[in-house]
């Protein structure tokens, strides 16, 4: 008998639907075959599928079965069919007769025991199957509230595989579950870190709010115990709030690496990633035999914060230079080319030089001329390029160390960065999430005109420093980012002489 059911794998991030189709022979040897491209962990689950089927007081078939995942030219990968293939079997031998199963999506891991295991990129599963026209969904109890974010659908979270068959069969009624996405995004995000704990460093507390104003990406050069690694801690804190959409596709690239979290509906904080200088490039930006996302993924609408810049392999940094432009990561293999979302804020952090110390009166430098120009030389010029705000960051004094005055707190940061944001999204009429450093060159012509005293400053810095074309628009971007946070509609000469200040490793490099 030929049971049809309906599932999804997944490519990447994005969802397939995949009908599963089982026939169990009337005859034959006992023996059961997955055909249609499956991995290990599919080809796997007739073992479990079989002692979960025995372990529920089923009996499981003895004759010959056949399952086959149509499309058979998609490969399909992770335990994500085990419940499917499992509720096929049944109906095939004539144990569970449903008539709704053409109107369910069904995915689940199965226990040895019949217990329903969670599964990874259940919410990129439930978005494709509302676009696909599917009603109704399956899914893991725990996974239940991710997929009811979806609207469209309706979604019952199942514990075991014996719930399901009641289920399925009419016998056991289920409430669907229900998510009230405004409570979870009304609710304030609370950290336990603020810019007031960190003492002076006023000037680059600017260039921060400067950077989280307008999306732009930012170095900081400071030698050993300024703050800098404290100041990247507590950039997240002043960063506009996630919207939905954000949170959506940022949500799905967490779910389908497992991160999200148990019993967990969304991300409702924007994401800060701290690799360590040993990543790999594949761990950094994402691939694998199965593509999966990397840090700069995990980053997505939120902050990829790089400690000790120049100790990553320069080969590893270098990958980094088309996402930062582009925002997404193109991952291609033989049989095809992924595509991750990778749009995020880089914050890097490195020393003047190998001691530490170069530039400053803390201590004096050891290090020659030579070996300075080779240290700073493990980062390339192009991709220093495409970093908008260079500012260094300087050793705090004993007197301002030990000072009780009140610091610039993240509130009042906060407060400037939502309200340049909401000029922002004036200005581009894209509902928010289009900020001033995503501008292309047309419309930096249009929303950055300069004024006479302006661009001769402009043109002076670039014959100066030899700027490339790339930098004046980084200029632009950030000098119109410093009008918006002074609320004013022209970029001013004091705008324009700011923005070039943070240019600092130009003239380094």
């Amino acid at each position: 008998m030929l049971a049809r059911l309906h599932s999804v794998t997944l490519e990447g991030i994005e969802g397939i639907i995949c009908e599963v189709e089982v026939d169990v022979a009337r005859g034959g040897f006992e023996k059961s075959l997955i055909v249609g491209l499956p991995d290990t962990a599919v080809k796997e689950s007739i073992e479990r599928v079989k002692s979960a089927i025995v372990n529920c007081g089923y009996k499981y078939p003895k004759t010959q079965s056949l399952i086959n995942l149509a499309p058979a030219d998609v490969k399909k990968a992770g335990p994500a069919f085990d419940l499917p293939i499992a509720l096929g079997m049944l109906t095939g031998q004539g144990t569970l007769v449903s008539p709704v199963f053409k109107d369910f999506i069904i995915v689940g891991e199965l226990a040895l025991d019949g217990r329903v295991r969670s599964v990874n990129g259940v919410l990129s599963m439930a978005m494709t199957a509302a676009a696909n026209g599917f009603g109704r969904m399956i899914v893991p109890l725990e996974n239940a509230k991710e997929a009811a974010v979806v609207q469209d659908i309706e979604v019952y979270g199942v514990g075991s595989l014996a719930q399901t068959t009641g289920f399925l069969s009419g016998q056991l009624p289920l409430e669907t579950t229900n998510v009230n996405i405004e409570e979870l995004f009304s609710v304030v995000s609370n950290y336990e870190v603020d810019f007031a704990d960190v003492k002076g460093q006023e000037s680059v507390k600017r260039a921060l709010t400067v950077a989280a104003a307008g999306g732009h990406n930012i170095m900081m050069i400071g030698p050993p115990g300024a703050g800098k690694t404290m100041l990247a801690q507590r950039l997240a804190t002043i960063l506009p709030a996630l919207s939905l959409e954000e949170s959506l596709e940022t949500t799905r690239v967490y779910s389908s690496v497992g991160l999200l979290g148990k019993n967990k509906a969304l991300l409702a904080t924007r994401p800060v990633r701290m690799p360590h200088h040993s990543a790999s490039g594949p761990a950094l930006v994402g691939g694998g035999t199965t593509p999966r996302p990397g840090e700069l993924s995990l980053a997505h609408f939120g902050i990829l914060f790089l400690d000790e810049f120049v100790e990553f392999p320069r080969h590893v940094l270098e990958m980094i230079r088309q996402p930062l432009e582009d925002g997404f990561i193109t991952i291609s293999r033989a049989k095809g080319a992924i595509r991750f979302p990778a749009q995020f804020m880089l914050v890097a952090a490195m020393n003047p030089c190998p001691c530490g110390y170069f530039g400053t009166d803390a201590r004096a430098c050891k290090c020659t001329p030579g070996q300075i120009e080779r240290y700073l030389s493990k980062i390339s010029g192009p991709l220093v390029d495409r970093i908008d705000i260079h500012i260094e960051v300087p050793p705090i004094s004993f007197s301002r160390l030990r000072s009780r005055k009140g610091q610039l707190g993240s509130a009042a940061m906060r407060q400037d960065v939502v309200r340049a944001g909401d000029i922002q999204v004036k200005r581009f009429g894209n509902g928010g999430g289009f900020t001033n450093t995503r501008m292309t060159h047309k419309q930096v012509e249009k929303f950055c005109p300069l004024d006479s005293a302006s661009e001769m400053m402009l043109k002076q810095a670039m014959t100066e420093f030899g700027l490339s074309a790339r930098a004046h628009d980084k200029i632009c971007k950030v000098a119109r980012t410093i009008a918006d946070l002074a609320g004013v509609e022209n970029i001013a000469p004091e705008h324009i002489a700011e923005a070039i200040s943070y240019r600092k490793l130009d003239r380094k490099l």
